[in-house]
Protein backbone atom coordinates (compact mmCIF):
# COMPACT_ATOMS: atom_id res chain seq x y z
CA UNK A 1 0.00 0.00 0.00
CA UNK A 2 1.24 3.24 -1.03
CA UNK A 3 0.05 5.70 2.24
CA UNK A 4 2.02 2.40 4.59
CA UNK A 5 5.43 2.52 1.75
CA UNK A 6 5.49 6.37 2.64
CA UNK A 7 5.47 5.23 6.76
CA UNK A 8 8.45 2.49 6.43
CA UNK A 9 10.36 5.07 4.47
CA UNK A 10 10.34 7.82 7.04
CA UNK A 11 10.87 5.18 9.53
CA UNK A 12 14.37 4.56 7.49
CA UNK A 13 15.19 8.13 7.17
CA UNK A 14 14.82 8.55 11.25
CA UNK A 15 17.08 5.71 11.32
CA UNK A 16 19.76 7.10 8.56
CA UNK A 17 19.62 10.11 10.66
CA UNK A 18 20.38 8.68 13.53
CA UNK A 19 23.22 7.04 12.09
CA UNK A 20 24.62 10.55 10.88
CA UNK A 21 24.24 11.95 13.67
CA UNK A 22 26.01 9.35 15.47
CA UNK A 23 29.04 9.62 13.04
CA UNK A 24 29.07 13.62 13.58
CA UNK A 25 28.87 13.41 17.18
CA UNK A 26 32.21 10.96 17.07
CA UNK A 27 33.53 13.80 14.85
CA UNK A 28 33.03 16.30 17.36
CA UNK A 29 34.46 14.63 20.63
CA UNK A 30 37.45 13.59 18.97
CA UNK A 31 38.07 16.84 17.32
CA UNK A 32 41.22 17.42 19.65
CA UNK A 33 42.07 13.71 19.08
CA UNK A 34 45.90 13.55 17.56
CA UNK A 35 45.55 11.85 14.21
CA UNK A 36 42.02 11.59 14.50
CA UNK A 37 40.26 10.73 11.05
CA UNK A 38 36.81 11.81 10.65
CA UNK A 39 33.73 9.50 10.00
CA UNK A 40 31.07 10.01 7.31
CA UNK A 41 27.44 8.81 6.93
CA UNK A 42 26.64 8.16 2.87
CA UNK A 43 23.03 7.82 2.38
CA UNK A 44 21.72 5.78 -0.81
CA UNK A 45 18.15 5.58 -2.02
CA UNK A 46 16.34 2.40 -2.24
CA UNK A 47 13.43 1.95 -5.45
CA UNK A 48 10.61 -0.23 -5.19
CA UNK A 49 8.52 -1.53 -8.11
CA UNK A 50 6.07 0.60 -8.85
CA UNK A 51 3.10 0.42 -10.89
CA UNK A 52 1.27 2.25 -13.71
CA UNK A 53 0.51 5.91 -11.82
CA UNK A 54 1.25 4.55 -8.61
CA UNK A 55 4.25 4.76 -6.43
CA UNK A 56 5.80 3.26 -3.67
CA UNK A 57 8.20 4.78 -1.13
CA UNK A 58 11.58 2.91 -0.82
CA UNK A 59 12.91 4.44 1.38
CA UNK A 60 17.05 5.24 2.20
CA UNK A 61 19.99 2.63 3.29
CA UNK A 62 22.92 4.44 4.72
CA UNK A 63 26.78 3.29 4.53
CA UNK A 64 29.01 4.56 6.89
CA UNK A 65 33.12 5.01 6.15
CA UNK A 66 36.08 6.64 7.79
CA UNK A 67 38.26 8.89 5.89
CA UNK A 68 41.36 7.87 6.42
CA UNK A 69 43.26 9.30 3.66
CA UNK A 70 42.46 12.80 5.10
CA UNK A 71 45.18 14.50 6.91
CA UNK A 72 44.89 16.47 10.01
CA UNK A 73 48.14 19.72 10.28
CA UNK A 74 51.00 19.08 11.86
CA UNK A 75 51.54 20.87 15.17
CA UNK A 76 55.45 21.11 16.97
CA UNK A 77 55.97 19.37 20.37
CA UNK A 78 58.52 18.98 22.46
CA UNK A 79 59.24 15.50 22.53
CA UNK A 80 61.99 14.18 20.08
CA UNK A 81 59.75 10.86 19.88
CA UNK A 82 56.95 12.72 19.07
CA UNK A 83 56.24 11.34 15.26
CA UNK A 84 53.92 12.39 12.41
CA UNK A 85 54.25 11.14 8.98
CA UNK A 86 54.27 14.02 5.85
CA UNK A 87 52.71 12.26 3.07
CA UNK A 88 50.50 9.69 2.78
CA UNK A 89 52.86 6.77 4.77
CA UNK A 90 52.02 5.12 7.80
CA UNK A 91 54.11 4.33 10.92
CA UNK A 92 54.57 0.60 11.84
CA UNK A 93 52.91 -0.61 15.22
CA UNK A 94 52.34 -3.08 17.61
CA UNK A 95 50.10 -3.84 20.74
CA UNK A 96 52.34 -3.71 23.95
CA UNK A 97 50.65 -7.18 25.23
CA UNK A 98 51.65 -8.97 22.20
CA UNK A 99 55.07 -7.36 23.54
CA UNK A 100 54.85 -8.49 26.82
CA UNK A 101 53.87 -12.04 25.49
CA UNK A 102 57.22 -12.12 23.64
CA UNK A 103 56.43 -15.39 21.37
CA UNK A 104 57.92 -13.27 18.29
CA UNK A 105 54.71 -12.94 16.82
CA UNK A 106 53.89 -9.19 16.43
CA UNK A 107 50.84 -8.20 14.72
CA UNK A 108 50.70 -4.93 12.26
CA UNK A 109 49.12 -1.69 12.87
CA UNK A 110 49.08 1.35 10.95
CA UNK A 111 49.20 5.04 12.51
CA UNK A 112 49.66 8.45 11.47
CA UNK A 113 50.98 9.51 14.36
CA UNK A 114 52.35 9.00 17.89
CA UNK A 115 53.85 10.08 21.01
CA UNK A 116 56.59 7.78 21.58
CA UNK A 117 58.56 7.41 25.46
CA UNK A 118 59.94 4.89 26.81
CA UNK A 119 58.77 2.61 29.33
CA UNK A 120 60.18 0.20 31.84
CA UNK A 121 61.87 -2.04 29.02
CA UNK A 122 62.86 0.77 26.89
CA UNK A 123 60.07 0.35 24.31
CA UNK A 124 59.01 3.28 22.59
CA UNK A 125 55.45 3.30 23.38
CA UNK A 126 52.14 5.40 23.19
CA UNK A 127 50.20 6.57 26.16
CA UNK A 128 47.38 4.21 24.54
CA UNK A 129 50.23 1.02 24.46
CA UNK A 130 51.16 1.08 20.98
CA UNK A 131 54.50 -0.06 20.28
CA UNK A 132 56.60 1.44 17.50
CA UNK A 133 58.38 -0.95 15.31
CA UNK A 134 61.22 -0.77 12.90
CA UNK A 135 64.19 -2.47 11.40
CA UNK A 136 67.47 -3.16 13.81
CA UNK A 137 70.81 -1.28 12.31
CA UNK A 138 74.20 -3.85 12.14
CA UNK A 139 76.90 -2.39 14.54
CA UNK A 140 78.32 -0.66 12.31
CA UNK A 141 74.86 1.09 11.32
CA UNK A 142 74.06 0.07 8.45
CA UNK A 143 70.40 -1.25 8.02
CA UNK A 144 70.38 -4.82 6.47
CA UNK A 145 68.56 -5.92 3.53
CA UNK A 146 64.89 -7.05 4.91
CA UNK A 147 61.57 -7.86 3.36
CA UNK A 148 59.69 -5.24 2.21
CA UNK A 149 56.08 -6.96 2.24
CA UNK A 150 56.22 -8.92 5.55
CA UNK A 151 56.71 -8.06 9.01
CA UNK A 152 59.97 -10.91 9.40
CA UNK A 153 62.55 -7.89 9.46
CA UNK A 154 60.75 -5.36 12.04
CA UNK A 155 60.95 -5.38 15.92
CA UNK A 156 59.87 -3.06 18.65
CA UNK A 157 62.37 -0.41 18.88
CA UNK A 158 63.80 -0.74 22.23
CA UNK A 159 65.91 1.98 23.74
CA UNK A 160 68.33 1.68 26.88
CA UNK A 161 68.67 4.44 29.31
CA UNK A 162 71.65 3.13 30.73
CA UNK A 163 73.53 2.31 27.00
CA UNK A 164 77.08 2.86 26.32
CA UNK A 165 79.14 2.96 23.21
CA UNK A 166 82.15 3.44 22.12
CA UNK A 167 84.13 3.60 18.86
CA UNK A 168 87.74 1.64 18.39
CA UNK A 169 90.72 3.51 16.63
CA UNK A 170 91.50 2.32 13.05
CA UNK A 171 93.55 4.91 11.97
CA UNK A 172 95.96 7.53 12.85
CA UNK A 173 97.58 10.30 11.04
CA UNK A 174 100.80 11.90 11.81
CA UNK A 175 102.34 15.60 10.94
CA UNK A 176 105.27 15.32 12.64
CA UNK A 177 108.79 17.30 11.79
CA UNK A 178 112.15 15.62 12.55
CA UNK A 179 115.03 17.82 13.29
CA UNK A 180 117.10 17.46 10.16
CA UNK A 181 120.25 18.20 11.93
CA UNK A 182 120.45 14.99 13.79
CA UNK A 183 120.98 13.19 10.54
CA UNK A 184 124.30 15.17 10.13
CA UNK A 185 127.87 14.14 10.92
CA UNK A 186 128.84 15.00 14.76
CA UNK A 187 125.31 14.80 15.83
CA UNK A 188 124.70 12.71 19.35
CA UNK A 189 121.60 11.04 17.11
CA UNK A 190 119.29 11.18 20.30
CA UNK A 191 116.45 9.66 19.23
CA UNK A 192 112.73 11.24 19.43
CA UNK A 193 109.75 9.70 20.96
CA UNK A 194 105.77 10.11 20.57
CA UNK A 195 102.98 8.03 22.38
CA UNK A 196 99.34 7.83 20.86
CA UNK A 197 96.67 7.40 22.38
CA UNK A 198 94.28 5.02 21.08
CA UNK A 199 91.18 3.33 21.92
CA UNK A 200 90.76 -0.29 21.56
CA UNK A 201 87.73 -2.41 20.91
CA UNK A 202 86.72 -2.32 23.97
CA UNK A 203 86.51 1.68 24.68
CA UNK A 204 89.69 0.85 26.87
CA UNK A 205 92.80 3.28 26.26
CA UNK A 206 96.04 1.94 24.89
CA UNK A 207 99.34 3.69 23.46
CA UNK A 208 101.05 3.57 20.10
CA UNK A 209 104.81 4.57 20.76
CA UNK A 210 106.74 5.89 17.97
CA UNK A 211 110.49 6.19 18.21
CA UNK A 212 112.74 8.13 15.57
CA UNK A 213 116.16 7.04 15.73
CA UNK A 214 118.31 9.12 13.23
CA UNK A 215 121.18 8.11 11.04
CA UNK A 216 124.15 9.81 11.83
CA UNK A 217 127.49 9.44 9.16
CA UNK A 218 130.64 9.76 9.50
CA UNK A 219 130.42 12.81 6.83
CA UNK A 220 127.83 15.08 5.36
CA UNK A 221 124.50 14.14 6.18
CA UNK A 222 122.37 10.89 5.91
CA UNK A 223 118.64 11.94 5.63
CA UNK A 224 117.46 9.02 7.10
CA UNK A 225 115.42 7.56 10.21
CA UNK A 226 114.55 4.88 11.84
CA UNK A 227 111.18 4.73 12.85
CA UNK A 228 109.84 1.85 15.43
CA UNK A 229 106.35 1.44 16.54
CA UNK A 230 105.25 -0.91 19.73
CA UNK A 231 101.71 -1.20 21.15
CA UNK A 232 100.90 -0.83 24.97
CA UNK A 233 98.81 -4.17 24.54
CA UNK A 234 100.92 -6.52 22.89
CA UNK A 235 103.55 -9.13 24.50
CA UNK A 236 106.59 -7.47 26.81
CA UNK A 237 110.41 -8.99 26.48
CA UNK A 238 112.14 -9.25 29.58
CA UNK A 239 113.32 -5.89 29.90
CA UNK A 240 109.50 -5.00 29.50
CA UNK A 241 109.18 -3.58 26.32
CA UNK A 242 106.02 -3.91 23.91
CA UNK A 243 107.02 -5.71 21.24
CA UNK A 244 107.25 -4.23 17.57
CA UNK A 245 104.32 -4.11 15.32
CA UNK A 246 106.20 -2.02 12.83
CA UNK A 247 109.27 -0.93 11.78
CA UNK A 248 110.08 1.45 8.70
CA UNK A 249 113.41 3.20 7.22
CA UNK A 250 112.64 7.25 6.06
CA UNK A 251 114.46 8.60 3.81
CA UNK A 252 114.18 12.22 3.16
CA UNK A 253 115.07 14.62 0.16
CA UNK A 254 117.30 17.35 0.45
CA UNK A 255 116.85 18.91 -2.86
CA UNK A 256 115.78 22.40 -3.45
CA UNK A 257 112.96 21.40 -4.44
CA UNK A 258 111.54 18.83 -2.46
CA UNK A 259 113.79 19.27 0.38
CA UNK A 260 112.36 17.76 3.67
CA UNK A 261 109.33 15.59 2.22
CA UNK A 262 109.61 11.83 1.83
CA UNK A 263 111.72 10.32 -0.56
CA UNK A 264 111.63 6.84 0.46
CA UNK A 265 109.59 4.40 2.81
CA UNK A 266 111.47 1.13 3.36
CA UNK A 267 109.78 -1.72 5.84
CA UNK A 268 111.54 -4.00 7.51
CA UNK A 269 108.26 -5.33 9.56
CA UNK A 270 104.96 -4.07 9.64
CA UNK A 271 102.41 -3.42 6.37
CA UNK A 272 103.77 -2.13 3.61
CA UNK A 273 103.80 1.75 3.02
CA UNK A 274 101.80 2.79 -0.10
CA UNK A 275 103.43 5.90 -1.65
CA UNK A 276 100.29 6.97 -3.63
CA UNK A 277 98.47 7.47 0.06
CA UNK A 278 101.11 7.45 2.39
CA UNK A 279 99.36 4.86 4.87
CA UNK A 280 101.23 1.33 5.98
CA UNK A 281 98.46 -1.03 8.32
CA UNK A 282 99.90 -2.47 10.95
CA UNK A 283 98.43 -5.15 13.55
CA UNK A 284 97.67 -4.12 17.22
CA UNK A 285 96.02 -6.14 19.70
CA UNK A 286 92.66 -5.60 18.33
CA UNK A 287 93.18 -5.72 15.07
CA UNK A 288 94.76 -3.98 12.11
CA UNK A 289 94.98 -0.52 12.27
CA UNK A 290 96.46 2.62 9.41
CA UNK A 291 98.91 5.10 10.19
CA UNK A 292 99.09 8.00 7.63
CA UNK A 293 102.64 9.81 7.44
CA UNK A 294 102.04 11.11 4.32
CA UNK A 295 102.56 10.43 1.12
CA UNK A 296 105.82 10.97 -1.24
CA UNK A 297 106.80 14.45 -1.66
CA UNK A 298 104.12 15.82 0.03
CA UNK A 299 104.81 18.40 2.68
CA UNK A 300 101.84 17.09 4.51
CA UNK A 301 103.10 14.25 7.12
CA UNK A 302 106.40 13.66 7.86
CA UNK A 303 109.10 15.95 7.63
CA UNK A 304 112.65 16.55 8.10
CA UNK A 305 113.59 20.41 8.69
CA UNK A 306 115.82 22.64 10.26
CA UNK A 307 116.25 21.54 13.80
CA UNK A 308 113.35 21.22 15.82
CA UNK A 309 111.64 17.58 16.76
CA UNK A 310 107.69 18.92 16.41
CA UNK A 311 104.54 16.98 16.53
CA UNK A 312 102.63 19.36 14.05
CA UNK A 313 99.23 17.11 14.21
CA UNK A 314 97.87 14.31 15.37
CA UNK A 315 94.59 13.14 14.82
CA UNK A 316 92.84 10.03 15.35
CA UNK A 317 89.19 8.18 14.91
CA UNK A 318 87.70 6.24 17.77
CA UNK A 319 86.35 7.25 21.22
CA UNK A 320 85.97 6.43 24.44
CA UNK A 321 82.73 5.14 26.17
CA UNK A 322 79.85 7.14 26.77
CA UNK A 323 76.43 7.27 28.20
CA UNK A 324 73.09 7.91 26.47
CA UNK A 325 72.69 11.50 26.28
CA UNK A 326 69.05 11.87 23.76
CA UNK A 327 67.21 10.14 21.08
CA UNK A 328 66.38 11.51 17.86
CA UNK A 329 64.39 10.03 14.88
CA UNK A 330 65.59 11.90 11.81
CA UNK A 331 63.20 12.76 8.35
CA UNK A 332 64.56 9.55 7.22
CA UNK A 333 63.28 7.08 9.47
CA UNK A 334 66.48 7.09 11.37
CA UNK A 335 66.81 6.59 15.11
CA UNK A 336 70.18 7.76 16.53
CA UNK A 337 71.43 7.72 19.74
CA UNK A 338 73.83 10.75 21.00
CA UNK A 339 76.29 10.17 23.77
CA UNK A 340 78.43 12.65 26.02
CA UNK A 341 81.67 11.95 24.01
CA UNK A 342 80.37 13.64 20.86
CA UNK A 343 79.25 11.10 18.54
CA UNK A 344 75.65 9.70 17.95
CA UNK A 345 74.60 6.25 16.41
CA UNK A 346 72.08 4.40 14.31
CA UNK A 347 70.13 2.21 16.00
CA UNK A 348 67.13 1.55 14.13
CA UNK A 349 65.50 2.70 11.17
CA UNK A 350 61.03 3.06 11.00
CA UNK A 351 60.33 2.20 7.34
CA UNK A 352 56.44 3.58 6.22
CA UNK A 353 53.75 1.93 5.49
CA UNK A 354 51.59 2.09 2.30
CA UNK A 355 48.52 0.31 0.93
CA UNK A 356 46.62 0.72 -2.21
CA UNK A 357 43.71 1.55 -0.69
CA UNK A 358 44.09 3.25 2.71
CA UNK A 359 39.98 3.95 2.93
CA UNK A 360 39.66 0.21 2.91
CA UNK A 361 41.99 -0.30 6.22
CA UNK A 362 40.06 -1.35 9.61
CA UNK A 363 40.09 0.93 12.07
CA UNK A 364 40.82 0.31 15.43
CA UNK A 365 41.21 1.56 18.97
CA UNK A 366 43.82 4.58 19.47
CA UNK A 367 43.87 6.18 15.96
CA UNK A 368 45.31 2.30 14.72
CA UNK A 369 44.51 0.81 11.72
CA UNK A 370 45.22 -2.83 10.25
CA UNK A 371 45.43 -3.89 6.78
CA UNK A 372 42.63 -5.84 5.05
CA UNK A 373 41.50 -7.35 1.71
CA UNK A 374 39.77 -4.30 0.87
CA UNK A 375 42.71 -2.50 1.56
CA UNK A 376 45.16 -4.93 -0.22
CA UNK A 377 48.57 -5.84 0.32
CA UNK A 378 51.33 -3.78 2.62
CA UNK A 379 54.53 -2.64 1.20
CA UNK A 380 57.40 -0.83 3.63
CA UNK A 381 59.50 2.04 1.87
CA UNK A 382 62.03 3.92 2.96
CA UNK A 383 60.89 6.97 4.45
CA UNK A 384 61.70 10.09 1.96
CA UNK A 385 61.91 7.74 -0.57
CA UNK A 386 58.55 6.57 -2.86
CA UNK A 387 55.43 7.42 -2.65
CA UNK A 388 55.48 7.39 1.17
CA UNK A 389 56.71 10.84 2.32
CA UNK A 390 58.90 11.61 5.11
CA UNK A 391 58.47 11.19 9.01
CA UNK A 392 58.78 14.67 11.11
CA UNK A 393 59.82 14.63 14.59
CA UNK A 394 58.95 16.88 17.56
CA UNK A 395 55.10 16.94 16.35
CA UNK A 396 52.17 15.43 15.85
CA UNK A 397 49.07 15.29 13.80
CA UNK A 398 45.83 16.98 14.54
CA UNK A 399 42.44 15.77 14.15
CA UNK A 400 41.27 15.97 10.85
CA UNK A 401 37.55 17.33 12.41
CA UNK A 402 36.57 20.34 11.10
CA UNK A 403 33.93 21.83 13.74
CA UNK A 404 32.43 24.73 11.67
CA UNK A 405 31.55 22.26 9.15
CA UNK A 406 30.29 19.42 11.60
CA UNK A 407 28.33 21.95 13.16
CA UNK A 408 26.43 22.96 9.67
CA UNK A 409 26.04 19.08 9.21
CA UNK A 410 24.68 18.78 12.56
CA UNK A 411 21.76 21.54 12.04
CA UNK A 412 21.09 19.77 9.04
CA UNK A 413 20.63 16.24 10.22
CA UNK A 414 18.30 17.69 12.62
CA UNK A 415 15.97 19.58 10.44
CA UNK A 416 16.02 15.94 8.42
CA UNK A 417 15.36 14.30 11.00
CA UNK A 418 12.54 16.79 12.05
CA UNK A 419 10.87 16.14 8.35
CA UNK A 420 10.95 12.57 8.33
CA UNK A 421 9.36 12.43 12.06
CA UNK A 422 6.46 14.92 10.28
CA UNK A 423 5.62 12.66 7.73
CA UNK A 424 5.03 9.68 10.04
CA UNK A 425 2.83 12.16 12.26
CA UNK A 426 1.07 13.00 8.85
CA UNK A 427 0.90 9.43 7.92
CA UNK A 428 -0.41 8.64 11.15
CA UNK A 429 -3.25 11.32 10.67
CA UNK A 430 -4.14 9.78 7.42
CA UNK A 431 -4.60 6.63 8.70
CA UNK A 432 -6.60 7.78 11.15
CA UNK A 433 -9.15 9.65 8.31
CA UNK A 434 -8.90 5.97 6.58
CA UNK A 435 -10.63 4.13 9.95
CA UNK A 436 -13.19 6.85 10.56
CA UNK A 437 -14.83 6.28 6.70
CA UNK A 438 -16.58 3.69 8.77
CA UNK A 439 -18.21 5.51 11.39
Amino acid sequence: MTISSSLNASVAGLAANASRLATISDNISNSSTYGYKRAITDFQSMVIESGQGTYSAGGVRTTTARLIDERGALVSTSNPTDLAVRGRGMLPVTSETSVAVNNGENPLFLTTTGSFRPDAQGYLRSPGGLVLLGVPALPDGTIPNYPRDSVDGLVPVQINANQFAGEATTRVDLSVNLPATSTREGSPGDSESLSVEYFDNLGASSNLSFTFTPTVPANGASNEWTMVITDSETDVDANGIPDVVGEYTLQFDASRGGGGTLLSVATTSGGPYDPATGIFTIAVDGGPMEINIGEVGSSIGLTQLSDAFAPVSISKNGTPVGSLTSIEVDQNGFVRASFDIGINRVLYQIPLVDVPNVNGLETLDQQSYRVTPDSGTFFLWDAGDGPTGDIVSFAREESATDVAGELTELIQTQRAYSSNAKVIQTVDEMLQETTNIKR
